[in-house]
């Protein structure tokens, strides 16, 4: 029992150390950096003219309910 714990420790300490040697290099490439375009779309002058042209009709309704 003693001997199997044994080469269980040996091999795994072979494992570790065998995976120490190996050399990693991790290669930092420089972050590129663009501009964000974000494009939005207000339709002010469209939605004035509406109420301009349906004034004319909520007018004549509020005073259709007054009377």
């Amino acid at each position: 029992m003693i001997r199997k714990l044994f080469f269980i420790a040996l091999f795994l300490i072979a494992f570790v150390f065998a995976g120490c040697q190996s050399s990693h290099q991790v290669e930092v490439k420089p972050v590129e950096i663009k501009p964000i375009h974000i494009t939005i779309d207000i339709n002010i002058k469209v939605d004035k003219a509406l109420d301009d042209f349906f004034d004319d009709i909520d007018a004549a309704e509020d005073k259709i309910k007054d009377d």
